[in-house]
């Protein structure tokens, strides 16, 4: 995620900017690093560092005192893990597609210019891909990343692109980007082969809850040579995982 400048950041919030700063590096960060992502002087960060290391939510690593997440981080996460109506009723679609397919499958949602993978459930075959729990991935390339941009609210769909396209030589990526989005639209599922990881087949559909509100998406990979054959079957199956999870949440 490319964090929002200082600027536009409300006073009030600015402590929330730097705990999800933290949690999107992955790794521990320094402070100047931490300055430089969000704008923030450092005589202001050391301020909203403050309160959130004194509540649990960050700390500082023993040996080389750069910033991580705190221990009330895990809480946090067991609670949306244990508590969340989106997984309790996600989790049983996930495991029977699993079952069903032999493949593996996992739960995205965006939130603030990424997506996020809530959950992910391999299949007892090996498979190598950048998705796991917990981890930020591209809001515009691989399945996953279109079948909720295609649902997005026009102005974030289009802030997005804007951002990811800057350059007069991405026009056609861009254009290219829109017709895929407008097939996604209509077809309610997107698919990509070696987008994000050489090799790999995915397919992924969008969940809604009231209202057609976007919650995440159902998406489903495999190794590209093993899903060749079976695509359409494939993405039969993840469409009608993710209407009855969509039933489900309404």
């Amino acid at each position: 995620m490319r964090p929002l400048p200082a600027a536009t950041i409300p006073v009030n919030e600015r402590a929330l900017q730097l705990l999800v700063c933290i949690a999107c590096c992955g790794q521990a960060v320094s402070a100047r690093a931490l300055a430089d992502q969000t704008g923030l002087p450092l005589s202001t960060l050391y301020r909203h560092l403050a309160p959130l290391k004194k509540w649990g939510l960050v700390q500082e690593h023993a040996q080389t005192g750069l910033y991580e997440p705190g221990p009330v981080a895990l809480q946090l996460a067991w609670g949306f893990d244990q508590h969340s109506w989106l997984m309790a009723q996600a989790r049983p679609e996930i495991e029977q597609l699993v079952a069903r397919s032999g493949e593996s499958v996992g739960l995205l949602s965006y939130l603030n210019g990424q997506v996020i993978c809530l959950d992910m459930q391999e299949s007892a075959h090996a498979l190598r891909c950048s998705f796991a729990r917990g981890r930020a991935n591209s809001a515009v390339r691989g399945a996953s990343a279109k079948a909720l941009l295609a649902f997005l609210p026009e102005a974030v769909q289009q802030a997005l692109i804007a951002e990811n396209f800057l350059e007069q030589a991405d026009t056609g990526d861009r254009l290219a980007l829109l017709q895929q989005l407008q097939s996604i639209r209509t077809q309610r599922y997107a698919t990509s082969e070696n987008e994000i990881d050489q090799g790999v087949w995915g397919v992924s559909a969008p969940v809604f809850s009231a209202r057609g509100k976007l919650e995440a998406t159902i998406s489903l990979m495999a190794p590209a040579a093993r899903a060749q054959a079976r695509q359409t079957e494939l993405i039969s199956m993840t469409l009608a995982a993710a209407d009855r999870l969509s039933r489900k949440l309404q």
